[in-house]
């Protein structure tokens, strides 16, 4: 009775119990990784990405041809979160992680099928991810060089943009990390302390680093000067202009005087403003808002050369370079929140006039991107963002691992012995973890053109014949050989991989924890009273 009960209750919804429930996941899984497995590596190919409207994006970054697809399966979307939480964390192997949990999905379901429990194959992968992760520890390095942490860099654009470009940018994001290096703040720092400024026209390759804030605005009043060689500067978090009523509101004016009053009392408190900024001795102002036109003139006659409409972010990142507090009203503004700027300048790029600001305090920069077309531009920035996040975190961190595969064919061999010393079922379970991390050298061999079965087993026969340095063994993909990466320039930064093979395990044993799917197949509706009647009836 009480299970047709259950019955009626679901006969509007769709139910996958069990072993077809993992099947239909783990498809999901496979469906999506295949869309970007072709981007991986430094032969991996691009991506065109068509939107409803008709723009096209041509991109090889993996994250962000998942994040721009239409996905509607809840498992799909799960590994679309682990990608997005491995590019917020560590900027790079977002196509690894989508790759080795999917790998992970179709090893499980194979145990499954042998009739291994699925809480059995999660303790196995437990245990291999715990043991991965104390032998990448154990076989990861120090840079010893800053050539060796640029490598780092080198190897996470490979693929994804030119190598001078990549190179070009390489130089770029190192300098901006090394100067941001001693700054406090958490890992988010490099994208809130460095503007990224699109600029049109010329190549990628003019891109540069500008060591202060350059932003596409000029002086309100161009009768004053165009730069400076420094002086006080003062920010204001609202606006300079005539204050304006909250509330709709009718005045009624009973003669001329009364209006004129209203007039030079505003015009007073504008002067007022004026006059307290000036005695204070600032030179730059640097307004969020407006500035009214009767400001203007007030200002310049009072030697103040001022700014307006500035975004939230470019105040913060010019409060810090000058040392300037933002404060809301400028009759407010003391001494102690006033800073110093070092230089100021305009100059036309493209034919846009943008103003260069520095500071001593250090603390903020500009990247200044070129490029022919928006998308051009848009690629190039996506490839910034990464060297950008991974020169920040690898400075911080300088722990290194070979790239190529290497690490990945390291841990198999590991965790294959590894698992012989674990009685029970946990043990296959350990092999299939093993076995999903080939899925990487597999993967490039198969983006090079290369047999993907030999290469695993070139690379496991050589790595085992140098039991001291074999680890260091890996596919350089752009010759097919099977050499050191340390020697050729071809390094990860540990972070990343740690980072990639955690979140991959935990977005695999999600997947499997679930035993039941139920589908709803409508959406609710407004109830139907009239039937209801009819049923009383």
């Amino acid at each position: 009775m009480v299970q047709a009960e259950h019955d009626v209750a679901l006969q509007d919804t769709d139910r996958l119990e069990g072993r077809a429930a993992l099947v239909n996941n783990v498809k999901a899984a496979v469906a999506l990784a295949g869309a970007v497995r072709s981007t991986l590596g430094p032969r991996g190919l691009d991506k065109m990405l068509v939107s409803d409207d008709g723009n096209c994006l041509v991109t090889n970054d993996g994250v962000t041809v998942i994040e721009a697809a239409k996905v509607e399966h809840p498992t799909a979307r799960l590994l679309i979160s682990a990608s997005s939480s491995q590019d917020k964390s560590a900027r790079d192997g977002t196509t690894s992680t989508v790759i080795l949990t999917a790998e992970l999905l179709q090893n499980s379901l194979e145990l499954v099928r042998m009739g291994i429990h699925p809480s059995v194959v999660i303790n196995g992968f437990l245990l291999a991810e715990r043991e991965a992760i104390s032998e990448l520890d154990r076989v990861s390095r120090k840079a010893d060089s800053t050539e060796e942490l640029k490598s780092v860099i080198s190897t996470t654009l490979a693929g994804k943009i030119g190598e001078s470009l990549a190179s070009h940018m390489t130089e770029i994001a190192f300098d901006a990390a090394d100067l941001l290096s001693d700054e406090e703040g958490g890992d988010d720092l490099e994208r809130l302390r460095i503007k990224r400024l699109q600029v049109s026209g010329g190549s990628t390759i003019d891109s540069r680093l500008v060591n202060g804030l350059m932003i596409a605005k000029t002086r309100v009043d161009i009768s004053t000067p165009s730069s400076s060689d420094g002086g006080i500067i003062a920010i204001l978090d609202g606006g300079l202009e005539n204050a304006k009523l909250e509330m709709d509101a009718e005045i009624e004016v009973s003669s001329p005087g009364v209006l004129k009053g209203f007039h030079d009392r505003s015009l007073e408190k504008l002067r007022e403003a004026v006059i307290h900024l000036s005695s204070l001795g600032v030179e730059l102002l640097i307004v969020r808002d407006g500035i009214s036109d009767d400001a203007i003139s007030m200002l310049s006659e009072a030697g103040i050369t001022s700014y307006r409409r500035f975004e939230r972010e470019d105040l913060e990142r010019l409060s810090k370079i000058t040392g300037t507090r933002m404060v809301r009203r400028p009759t407010r503004i003391s001494e102690d929140d006033l800073g110093r700027f070092t230089s100021r300048g305009e100059e036309t790029v493209a034919g846009i006039t943008h103003t260069v600001i520095e500071g001593s305090e250090g603390g903020a920069l500009t990247a200044v991107i070129r490029g022919t077309s928006p998308q051009i531009r848009e690629e190039a920035v996506r490839a910034f963002d990464d060297a950008m996040g991974v020169s920040f975190r690898v400075i911080r961190d300088s722990r290194i691992i070979p790239g190529g595969g290497a690490i990945q064919t390291h841990l198999a061999r590991h965790l294959r012995s590894f698992a012989l010393g674990n009685p029970g079922r946990e043990q296959l379970a350990i092999e299939g973890y093993a076995a999903a991390l080939e899925v990487i050298p597999r993967t490039l061999a198969e983006n090079a053109g290369l047999d993907p079965i030999d290469v695993v087993l070139d690379l496991s026969a050589a790595q085992t014949s140098d039991e001291e340095n074999g680890h260091w063994i890996g596919l350089d993909a752009m010759t097919g050989r099977k050499t050191r990466m340390d020697e050729m320039g071809i390094l990860d930064p540990l972070f990343v991989t740690r980072h990639s093979i955690s979140g991959s395990t935990e977005a695999a044993i999600s997947v499997l924890r679930i035993n039941d799917v139920l589908w709803a197949k409508q959406d609710p509706t407004t109830p139907e009273w009239n039937d209801e009647e009819g049923l009383e009836e």
